[in-house]
């Protein structure tokens, strides 16, 4: 990738000298090329700036090599963890050194003295999980608990839900090895008068940093003591008191917060505190949040762990499949009270009793106490995805941060709130206001016109008005997330002359030549310059429709706020499997947006479609949709991705798995036609290792086996026998024989003798109705025992099952290649053969989810209108349609037990409740592994580049898991990619749920003709 010149704001510095000394004394990465500055361009705030370059250290030493080429060349320099940052406090224009790389060392646990020595890049869950064998946890948690960096936590001296309970970062910071720009390292903690004397005697750097510390404590002691807000999240400006006497004279403290302009943190020793051994959570309906509001202070009596608040427009946004359970009191605004206890029963009995004492305002209008976890987890997981969920409105509205963090005392906000409507009316804006009640914290996204002019004057027009108010209650214009370029300009109006030329003097006295962080608290950019809204020009034309996003492709890239939630690195959900592995910011979600950002900005990233940067940064991404569930703001990296390599290719050579895989329906017919030949192709040594190289297949993939026959072919046939005959037994063996070649044989004679019986059954009345079964490539060329047993299980439950006409195919290999233009014309012969059957009113069943994931949505967004909206909406799956329009069917009686791996695109398009459902119902105890993606994903794993890094996503969760389940236990898996993945890399055969049905079926059967039961399979 080619690198840039120096940026016209830094225009003396002699960049390559610079770039020449990094490279001598850095030993982790060091990038000065056009990708790298473009993902740093941006954090989760409004504002964007490009960096001269990027420094990932892999050691302490690297840090200190970074700091001293940046006071060599006078590079301003910017620290940065997790990258979540609302305010834009970790992003700069200068070097950003990120340290979540590889300073992620927890380096001691000390339960005795509940403190923890860690790194600057530890993420805080680890830091928890480590802990919590202990019984211990650190206290303060933000919603971003599972990517923020205890650096980053330092930075913004961040909070979370817990502070009523634990305080703030720096309540529990002890001490801080820290690096100045100048090069000079420091310990720094408590220190007392004495110390403080002894220290700022010393003949160094270190004394002159305690003498003017000193003399700045005697100089503004009155101002410190009476001029700063009296409230526990007054995160704004400097915490100067910190270092007055009767607070300890805590520098480590007092350095807290400061968002990187001062020092580079090194390390920290952080205090631990005893977590409860069970939690609850007590939810309370209000009509409106002001009332909330009015109901904290006697809530805060009965010391809470925290009283967290939402409101219904922030609930009615939630929208993903399988989100859980998400049942609220009646009201219009609520508040979740977390209450602790030695176990279940004892936290439970403490919320009803804090219930039975409430009175007045804080009487609820309907409350519930809630001890189910999983029900605690789904609305825990609304409140901690605000920041995403609020940034659209159903109708599609944009709604931006900059006023999101304000605090003022708990007794005030129910009038602060009251006010706050009145100023959001008079100016025309509409937000969701949410946050940390207990303190008087509130967060909102505002719909903010930030793109034009106009609306950015009204926005600093209303920062200004809001920021007065928020002074005459007493507050804080951030109450967490820190100051930023978003509300540094705004400390005046909140601090008096004096206390902001503390400030300054602070800063001076660790950062005299204005390097750390520039344009942040001290000396401050303008809040409503370098805004990111304002830097996309008009978008481009595109294929997919963006039905979201107005039809938009750079409202589209908008969508991406920065939160990060892609760069988790455990946890439920899909998202984002490859950030997973390498740990790559260009491979997080996150950084694909960003690359796609600036290929529409055209500053950094020059080439467009063309550009070499952001086709890399799309490499890894296995398009597996968790994105589109999992991300808060809902971002569909796989149709952009598809988006782009449409356009990046046309009218160039492709990669070989795009003409292999990407036409594998169209190879798929074609060896139909001679099956046996082809199978022989694919698994001769020569001839197979042949066929993968040219095809672009890696050579550990074993090619998968075409069935002797079709399942359409089959179906046709079965069709002119009488029903139940001989012959359609002889037949469906026929059809199984050569799909079933490759089990083990205790499976193969399973499989193939009980849905031989299945098919007995042919040719049902259907009293119930007419079904379409679709049949996708997978089943009806590769696996047709699938769709066989899911007529069985259709036509036992009372349907009569019918195909549509012709060949069809849902175009979902070519959307995934982006062969966009082939996929449409695909996609139009669907809808021609589905539509007659939507307009008579006959539902459409697809087995394969990635297939019918992409009829419930790519078809709308390659073909819309509402033919393919109606077609959309009368997709099922097996267990959905079953679910709804045969709910007084008795399935069979399985009784066994499984382990299933739920399909990406059906956790993100469609959910897996319905399956869930109908497996109980079934008898099936199973246990739904949280293993995100299987890793093969499509055409993904099967690409010769991409092999390593599918295994190691599949390896993480579902590969062992299949390995050590019970050999009893039944996988379960409707996915192709799931099956071959566990078949080829744990050696153990999947199902579907379709053939567990069918066996099932079958084995009534037989006990009722008086045949004895096969007992192959597996059982609890």
């Amino acid at each position: 990738m080619p690198e840039t010149t120096s940026p016209a704001d830094l225009p003396d510095i002699d960049l390559d000298g610079f770039r020449r000394a990094l490279r001598r004394d850095v030993s982790g990465t060091v990038a000065f090329d056009s990708g790298a500055r473009a993902l740093y361009t941006a954090d989760a705030s409004n504002y964007r700036h490009v960096p001269v370059g990027v420094v990932l250290p892999r050691t302490v030493d690297d840090v200190v090599a970074a700091v001293a080429a940046c006071n060599a060349y006078g590079v301003p320099l910017t620290n940065r963890g997790g990258g979540t940052s609302i305010a834009g406090n970790s992003i700069g224009q200068g070097l950003v050194i990120d340290t979540s790389r590889h300073l992620t060392g927890i380096e001691e646990i000390d339960p005795q003295r509940r403190t923890a020595r860690v790194q600057p890049g530890v993420v805080l869950d680890d830091l928890k999980a480590a802990a919590a064998p202990h019984g211990l946890t650190f206290g303060p948690d933000p919603s971003t608990h599972s990517r923020c960096t205890i650096g980053g936590m330092i930075g913004n001296n961040s909070c979370g839900s817990h502070s009523v309970a634990w305080g703030t970062t720096a309540d529990n910071v002890d001490s801080l090895d820290v690096l100045l720009h100048d090069g000079t390292r420091m310990t720094v903690g408590a220190t007392g008068r004495d110390e403080l004397d002894r220290l700022a005697t010393l003949p160094t750097r270190e004394g002159q940093v305690y003498a003017a510390l000193r003399e700045l404590v005697n100089t503004y002691m009155g101002d410190l003591r009476t001029g700063m807000p009296q409230l526990s999240r007054r995160v704004s400006g400097y915490s100067l008191d910190r270092l007055l006497p009767e607070n300890g004279g805590h520098v480590a403290r007092a350095l807290t917060g400061t968002e990187g302009t001062c020092v580079t943190v090194l390390g920290a020793s952080v205090r631990l505190v005893e977590s409860p051994p069970s939690r609850i959570l007590v939810v309370l309906g209000y009509p409106d949040a002001p009332a909330a509001a009015d109901a904290v202070p006697e809530l805060l009596a009965h010391s809470p762990l925290t009283v967290e608040g939402l409101n219904e427009q922030l609930v009615s946004r939630v929208r993903r499949p399988g989100g859980g359970r998400t049942e609220l009191p009646s009201g219009a605004a609520w508040l979740m009270v977390e209450v602790g206890g030695a176990d279940a029963a004892e936290a439970a009995e403490r919320g009803r009793a804090m219930l039975r004492d409430l009175k007045g305002a804080a009487r609820p209008v309907d409350a519930a106490v809630v001890t189910d976890p999983a029900h605690a987890r789904a609305l825990w997981r609304i409140r901690e995805e605000g920041s995403g969920l609020a940034t659209r409105a159903p109708d599609g509205t944009e709604a931006w941060p900059g006023w999101e963090d304000a605090a003022v005392p708990p007794e005030r906000l129910g009038s602060y709130l009251r006010s706050y409507d009145r100023l959001m009316a008079d100016h025309g804006y509409q937000g969701v206001v949410y946050g940390h009640f207990g303190e008087g914290c509130l967060h909102v996204r505002v719909d903010f016109g930030l793109a034009d002019p106009d609306g950015r004057r009204r926005f600093r027009s209303f920062m200004e008005e809001a920021a007065d108010l928020v002074a005459e209650h007493g507050g804080s214009v951030s109450g967490e997330h820190g100051d930023g370029q978003a509300r540094s300009e705004l400390l005046p109006r909140m601090y008096s002359d004096r206390v902001m030329r503390a400030f300054g003097e602070f800063k001076s006295i660790w950062d005299p030549r204005s390097r750390m962080n520039p344009g942040v608290i001290v000396d401050p950019l303008p809040l409503d310059a370098d805004l990111r809204q304002a830097a996309l020009p008009a978008a481009p034309l595109t294929v997919l429709d963006y039905p979201e996003d107005q039809g938009d492709f750079a409202r589209a890239m908008r969508r991406c706020v920065g939160v990060g939630k892609c760069r988790r690195h455990e946890g439920p959900g899909v998202m984002c499997p490859s950030y997973m592995v390498t740990r790559e910011e260009k491979d997080s979600t996150r950084g694909r947006a960003r690359m796609l950002f600036e290929m529409l900005n055209g500053e950094v990233i020059t080439d467009g479609w063309a550009s070499e940067e952001v086709r890399d940064s799309l490499d890894l991404c296995l398009s597996c949709k968790g994105c589109r569930s999992d991300c808060p703001v809902n971002v569909d990296m796989a149709a952009y991705k598809a988006e782009f390599l449409h356009h990046h290719y046309r009218g160039r050579v492709r990669p070989a798995s795009h003409y292999s895989m990407g036409w594998l329906p169209v190879w798929a017919r074609l060896a139909a036609l001679a099956p046996a030949e082809a199978n022989r192709a694919g698994g001769a040594r020569l001839l197979g290792d042949a066929v993968k190289r040219v095809g672009g297949i890696a050579r550990q993939r074993g090619i998968p086996e075409f069935a002797h026959t079709t399942f359409t072919r089959w179906f046709r046939r079965r069709a002119k026998r009488k029903q139940g005959g001989p012959q359609a037994q002889r037949g469906l063996r026929g059809l199984l024989g050569g799909a079933l070649r490759r089990r083990p044989a205790a499976a193969e004679q399973d499989t193939d003798t009980d849905t031989a019986r299945a098919g007995a059954a042919a040719g049902t009345s259907g009293e119930r109705g007419t079904v379409v079964l679709w049949p996708d490539t997978f089943g009806n060329y590769l696996e047709p025992q699938i769709p066989a047993a899911a007529v069985r299980v259709l036509e036992a439950a009372g349907f009569r099952v019918v195909l549509p006409e012709g060949q069809v195919c849902c175009g979902l290999t070519w959307v995934s290649t982006g062969q966009l233009g082939v996929a449409r014309e695909v996609m139009r012969r669907a809808l021609r053969a589905l539509a007659p059957h939507v307009e008579a009113g006959v539902p459409i069943v697809g087995l394969e989810p990635s297939c019918t994931a992409a009829l419930r949505s790519d078809l709308v967004e390659l073909l819309p209108g509402r033919a393919s909206e109606r077609v959309a909406e009368s997709v099922y799956t097996l267990a959905e349609f079953l679910n709804t329009h045969a709910p007084d069917w008795e399935p069979p009686r399985v009784d066994a037990r499984a382990i299933s791996q739920v399909h990406c695109h059906q956790h993100a398009v469609i959910g897996f409740d319905a399956d869930r459902k109908l497996m109980e119902r079934a008898g099936i105890d199973g246990d739904v592994l949280e293993s995100g993606c299987c890793g093969l994903a499509g055409n993904f794993g099967f690409e010769a580049e991409h092999y390593e890094v599918s295994k190691a996503v599949g390896e993480r969760v579902l590969l062992p898991a299949v390995r050590e389940a019970d050999p009893r236990t039944l996988v379960l898996a409707d996915g192709f990619s799931c099956r071959t993945q566990i078949d080829q890399e744990a050696g153990r055969p999947a199902v579907h749920l379709a053939e567990v049905l069918a066996r099932g079926l079958a084995e009534e059967e037989a006990k009722g003709a008086g045949e004895p039961a096969d007992r192959t399979r597996p059982r609890r």
